[in-house]
C-alpha cells in the first residue's frame, strides 16, 4: 500500500480544528503537521480547506444479514455507510437466526470479513434463557450484550425480572437496551384499536408507543443498573423526560450509565407524520418538539454522549401499508453525517461536537482500540467533508438496497468528498474507486 498524504485539511480532533497535513501508510495515521511527501510513490490528496474528521462510529444498526436480505445486506448498507462518512458500525442481533448463541454470533462476523466495506462489531442478544452463553462471550472481541426491554421480534423481548437481573448482576459485558414498557404499550394499542379499527392514523404512534412506555422502562433498566453495578447504555432516546435520568457529572470514562440519540428523533417530530407517514415510524417513535428540543439540550450538555443512526431498512412496500401493518425502522447510515453538518449550518451544533459525540464517545464509551480520533498510531479511519457543496438527495444517488430515504428530496449544503477504511480510499466525489475490506474492531477491556 503506498503511503497517502492528505494536505491543506481543516482537522478536527479532540475540541479544536487546526490547518494541516496527515500522512498515512500501512493503514495507519504516522504524522500531522505541515508535511512534505516523503516518496515519489506517495499519493497526494488536497483537501482544499475542507474539514478532516475521523469516521463516525455507528454504535447501532440493523443489517439485516442473516436472513432477512431482501431489505438488506452487510455489503449494501456496510456500502452506503462509506458513503456517509461511517467507518465502523456495531450491528444488533435480531436477524434470522438471531446471534444468540456463539455459534451464530462467529458466523455474522465471518460474514462481515468477507463482504464488509466498513469496520464492524457485533452485539450478542440476550434472551430469557440463554445466561450460559451471555457469560461465554469474551469482552476483547464483541462489542456488548443488547437487550430488548421492549418492542422485539422473535424471542428476543426479555420480560422476566428475575432474569434480567441475574443478568446485570453477572454478566461483564456492556449491556445496551432499547426500553419501552411493553404492558403500556398492549394497552395504548388495544384503544387505538377499539377506536380506530386496522387502520390506525399514523399520528397515533407515538401515542400508542408513548413517552410514558418509554420512562418506565428506562427508569426501572437505570434502577436495576445502579443496584447490580451493571455497564448500561440505553439506545434512541426520544423522550425529554428521560433525559433527567442521566448525569454529566463525570467524564464519560468512568460514567456506568451512558445514553445514546439517533438522527430521526434530533431532526424529526411528530409535525411530520401528516406528510411523510409511515416512513418515519420508529420504535421508539418520534415524539413532540418539546421531547425533541429536550434531546438536544441534554446532547449538547454532555447528558446524552452518542450521536447514532438506528439504521434499520425495509422495503417501500412493507413500509407503505396500513399502521398495523408497516414495520418500524427506516435507512439512515448514508445521510446522518450530512444531516448533523446541516444542524451545524443552522447553529445547532458546533463542528466539534459533532466529532465528539460521532467517533471521540463512542470509542471511549465501548473502549474500541486505536479508532475514533486523528492521532497518529491510530487507525486511519478518516472523512473530508466540504461544508459548501449543496446537494439533494434523490433515488437515482441513494446507496441503500431498499432504495429510499426519508430524507428524500432534502437539500444538504454539505457533501462528504472523501472516506478512508484503515488508510484505503473508499469513497470518492459519489464513486467507490477501491473495494475495501472492513476489520473486526477490538475492545481495550
Amino acid at each position: 500500500m503506498h503511503p497517502t498524504l492528505i494536505k491543506n485539511a481543516r482537522i478536527v480532533n479532540e475540541g479544536t480544528i487546526t490547518q494541516g497535513d496527515v500522512l498515512i501508510n500501512n493503514g495507519i495515521i504516522v504524522e500531522i503537521g505541515s508535511i512534505s511527501a516523503k516518496t515519489g510513490d506517495t499519493k497526494i490528496i488536497d483537501a482544499d480547506d475542507h474539514y478532516l474528521i475521523p469516521g463516525m462510529i455507528d454504535d447501532q444498526v440493523h443489517f439485516r444479514e442473516p436472513g432477512l436480505t431482501h431489505k438488506a445486506t452487510i455489503e449494501t448498507e456496510s456500502r452506503a455507510a462509506v458513503a456517509g462518512g461511517i467507518t465502523t458500525f456495531i450491528e444488533m442481533p435480531n436477524t434470522v437466526p438471531q446471534a444468540t448463541t456463539i455459534e451464530l454470533l462467529e458466523e455474522k462476523f465471518a460474514r462481515a470479513k468477507e463482504t464488509s466495506w466498513a469496520n464492524y462489531s457485533f452485539m450478542f442478544g440476550g434472551t430469557n434463557d440463554n445466561l450460559a452463553e451471555i457469560l461465554k462471550v469474551d469482552p476483547k472481541k464483541v462489542a456488548g450484550l443488547k437487550l430488548f426491554l421492549g418492542s422485539s421480534t422473535g424471542n428476543m423481548l426479555v420480560d422476566d425480572p428475575q432474569t434480567i437481573e441475574e443478568i446485570f448482576s453477572k454478566t461483564n459485558l456492556l449491556i445496551s437496551v432499547h426500553c419501552e414498557d411493553e404492558e403500556t404499550i398492549r394497552k395504548n394499542m388495544k384503544a387505538a384499536l377499539d377506536k380506530y379499527g386496522e387502520d390506525i392514523p399514523i399520528a397515533e404512534h407515538p401515542n400508542i408507543r408513548s413517552a410514558e412506555a418509554c420512562y418506565l422502562s428506562s427508569s426501572k433498566a437505570i434502577e436495576l443498573a445502579k443496584k447490580t453495578g451493571a455497564r448500561l447504555h440505553v439506545f434512541h432516546l426520544s423522550t425529554e423526560k428521560e433525559t433527567h435520568l442521566f448525569s454529566n457529572k463525570i467524564p464519560l470514562s468512568e460514567k456506568k450509565i451512558t445514553a445514546e440519540v439517533c438522527i430521526h428523533h434530533l431532526w424529526f417530530t411528530d409535525a411530520d407524520y401528516a406528510e411523510k407517514g409511515t416512513r418515519i415510524k420508529w420504535n421508539p417513535a418520534v415524539k413532540t418538539q418539546k421531547d425533541k428540543d429536550g434531546l438536544w439540550k441534554a446532547l449538547l450538555d454532555d447528558r446524552i454522549d452518542v450521536i447514532a443512526t438506528d439504521h434499520a431498512p425495509h422495503t417501500n412496500d412493507e413500509k407503505n401499508n396500513v399502521y398495523t401493518k408497516a414495520p418500524s425502522g427506516g435507512p439512515l447510515v448514508q445521510h446522518a453525517l450530512e444531516a448533523l453538518f446541516e444542524m451545524h449550518h443552522k447553529g445547532k451544533i458546533s463542528v466539534e461536537k459533532i466529532v465528539q459525540k460521532t467517533a471521540h464517545n463512542p470509542a471511549v464509551l465501548f473502549q474500541i482500540e486505536k479508532r475514533g480520533y486523528i492521532k497518529e498510531g491510530y487507525k486511519a479511519d478518516l472523512v473530508l467533508i466540504d461544508p459548501n457543496a449543496p446537494w439533494t438527495v434523490t433515488k437515482e444517488n441513494i446507496d441503500y438496497k431498499c432504495g429510499w430515504s426519508p430524507f428524500e428530496g432534502t437539500t444538504f449544503k454539505s457533501r462528504i468528498t472523501h472516506t478512508f477504511i484503515n488508510g484505503v480510499l473508499a469513497y470518492e466525489n459519489g464513486k467507490f474507486p477501491n473495494r475495501t475490506r472492513g476489520e473486526r474492531i477490538t475492545f481495550n477491556r
